[in-house]
C-alpha cells in the first residue's frame, strides 16, 4: 500500500479520468487537476493545436513539466493524460508522490464514449478501433505495472463509477494525516 495524500488517475482516453476525478475530489474534499485542461489553460491552445504545431514530442514535454509541478503538491486528485505514463520520469513521479489508480476501459467502451470526439489528435486515424487497440497494447502493461490498484469500466455512469472507485479507495488508500492546503 502507498500511503499518500495524493490520488493520481491513469488510463486510456475515454476511461473517465477527468469526470471520475472531479467526483472523487469532491467526495474526499480535495482539489482536482485535469492535466490536459491545465496545459490548454496555460498555453491558450488546445491539445490538438499543440500536437499540430509542436508534435507529440512537444506536447509530452509540456505534459512532463506540469506533471512534475502538480505531483509536488499535497492533497490533490490528478487526472493525467493517457500518454503521461510513456515517459519513465513521469512514472517515477507518479509512483513516488501518490496513490495511482488505473481506470480501465475496453476498446469497445472507448469507441462508444469517444464516438463524437474529434478533438483528440491520437484518434485522428482512418481506423479508430485499430488505433485504440494499438495504444492499449503499448500502454496497458505500463498502466498495470504502475498502478497501486485498478478499476475496470463496467459500462456505468460516471457517478456510479466514481462511487465504486471511492468505495475501493476507502479500503486501499491511506491518506497521510498531514495534508497541506494547496495555494
Amino acid at each position: 500500500m502507498n500511503p499518500s495524500p495524493n490520488l493520481f488517475l491513469i488510463g486510456p482516453m475515454g476511461a473517465g479520468k477527468s469526470s471520475i476525478g472531479r467526483r472523487l475530489a469532491e467526495r474526499f474534499g480535495l482539489p482536482c487537476v485535469d492535466l490536459d485542461a491545465e496545459i490548454e489553460q496555460r498555453t491558450g491552445a488546445s491539445v490538438a493545436t499543440i500536437f499540430e504545431i509542436e508534435g507529440e514530442a512537444g506536447f509530452r514535454r509540456r505534459e512532463s513539466e506540469l506533471l512534475a509541478e502538480f505531483t509536488t503538491r499535497a492533497g490533490i486528485v490528478l487526472a493525467t493524460g493517457g500518454g503521461a505514463v510513456l515517459v519513465p520520469a513521469n512514472r517515477a513521479l507518479l509512483r513516488e508522490r501518490g496513490f495511482v489508480v488505473w481506470l480501465r476501459a475496453s476498446v469497445e467502451q472507448q469507441l462508444q464514449r469517444l464516438a463524437r470526439d474529434r478533438k483528440r489528435p491520437l484518434l485522428d486515424a482512418p481506423d479508430r478501433r485499430e488505433r485504440l487497440e494499438q495504444l492499449a497494447l503499448e500502454r496497458d502493461p505500463i498502466y498495470g505495472a504502475l498502478a497501486d490498484c485498478s478499476v475496470g469500466g463496467a459500462g456505468e455512469s460516471c457517478d456510479h463509477a466514481a462511487a465504486r472507485v471511492a468505495a475501493l479507495l476507502e479500503t486501499q488508500w491511506q491518506r497521510t494525516s498531514t495534508v497541506k492546503e494547496n495555494t
